[in-house]
C-alpha cells in the first residue's frame, strides 16, 4: 500500500516536470508585466500628501470624469449581459442560414482597431449619418455626447459576455430542460432554476470582463463622445491630458482611484461567481 502511496505521489509529480522553474517563470513574468508597473504607479502617488491626493480627486471635473467612466461602463455591461447572453442562446441552440457568419462577426470588436470603431460608430450616429440621421429626427442625439460613450462601450463589450457563456451552454445538456419540463416545469421555470443557475458563474464573468473592459476604453470612445468637460469626458482621457500638461501627480492619482475602483468591483463580481458555483449541484 505503501509502494502504491509513493508511486501514486512520483506520478503526480511528473505530470508537471521543472515545477520549481516553470513557478519561478511564472512569477517573474507576473512581477515585470503586471506587479512592478502597479506598484511604479502606487509609488507615484505616494508623492502627494493626503490632502493634495483628495483636492485632485475632489474636483468637479475628476468627479464627472470617473462618473461618466464607471456609470456608462456599468450599465453597457448590464445591456451586454443581457443582449449577449440571447445572442448565446440564439448562436447555441437554433440551426439557421448565415449561423457561422454572425458567430464570427461577434469577434469583429476584438479584431478592430479602437480607433477605426471610433471613426466608424461616428460616421454612423453623426445627425447625417445612416442611423444618427432617423434618430436625429426623433429628437435624439448619441454622437458627440454621453449616450455615444454607452454605445461604443456596449460596441466593444459584446464579445466578452458571448464567448465567455457560449461554451458552457454548448456543454449544458438539451436533455436536463427536457426532464425539467417532463416533471411539469413550466418554460419559464426551467430557466430560472435549471439554465440561469448553470451559466450564472459564466454571465458573472461576462459582466466582469465587459465592465473591466468598458472602464479602460480610449480609442474607440473619445471619437464619439465630443469630450467636453464635466459632460463627456471619460476619466482615461483626464489622465491623458494631465499628462499632456505635464501633471503627472494628476493623473497617477486619478489611475490609482481608477485602479482600486476597477480591482473591488471586479473581486465582488469574481466572489459573487464563486458563490454561484457553490450552489451548482455536482453531475
Amino acid at each position: 500500500m505503501a509502494g502504491g502511496l509513493v508511486s501514486a505521489v512520483a506520478a503526480r509529480r511528473r505530470t508537471l516536470p521543472g515545477f520549481g522553474l516553470t513557478m519561478g517563470l511564472t512569477l517573474s513574468w507576473l512581477s515585470v508585466i503586471i506587479l512592478i508597473p502597479l506598484a511604479g504607479l502606487f509609488l507615484k502617488s505616494l508623492e502627494l500628501s493626503p490632502e493634495q491626493f483628495w483636492n485632485i480627486l475632489s474636483s468637479r471635473r475628476t468627479l464627472n470624469a470617473l462618473r461618466v467612466s464607471f456609470g456608462l461602463a456599468f450599465a453597457a455591461a448590464c445591456v451586454n449581459l443581457v443582449m449577449g447572453s440571447i445572442i448565446v442562446w440564439a448562436l447555441v441552440r437554433y440551426r439557421f442560414p448565415g449561423r457561422r457568419l454572425f458567430d464570427a462577426i461577434v469577434d469583429v470588436p476584438f479584431a478592430l482597431p479602437t480607433a477605426v470603431a471610433g471613426v466608424a460608430l461616428t460616421a454612423l450616429f453623426a445627425e447625417k449619418g445612416w442611423l444618427g440621421a432617423p434618430l436625429a429626427e426623433l429628437g435624439i442625439k448619441v454622437a458627440f455626447t454621453p449616450v455615444g460613450i454607452f454605445v461604443a462601450m456596449i460596441f466593444i463589450g459584446i464579445p466578452f459576455v458571448v464567448r465567455t457563456v457560449q461554451p458552457v451552454l454548448q456543454d449544458l445538456d438539451p436533455e436536463i430542460e427536457e426532464a425539467a419540463g417532463s416533471l411539469g416545469a413550466s418554460r419559464w421555470q426551467t430557466i430560472v432554476r435549471v439554465i440561469l443557475p448553470s451559466l450564472a458563474p459564466a454571465l458573472l464573468t461576462g459582466l466582469a470582463l465587459a465592465f473591466a473592459r468598458a472602464v479602460g476604453e480610449y480609442g474607440s470612445v473619445i471619437f464619439i463622445a465630443g469630450n467636453l468637460p464635466n459632460v463627456s469626458e471619460i476619466a482615461p482621457l483626464l489622465i491623458v491630458i494631465r499628462l499632456s500638461e505635464f501633471r503627472y501627480a494628476d493623473a497617477t492619482a486619478i489611475a490609482v482611484v481608477m485602479l482600486v475602483v476597477s480591482f473591488v468591483i471586479i473581486f465582488a463580481v469574481n466572489r459573487l461567481q464563486r458563490w454561484a458555483q457553490s450552489r451548482i449541484p455536482a453531475r
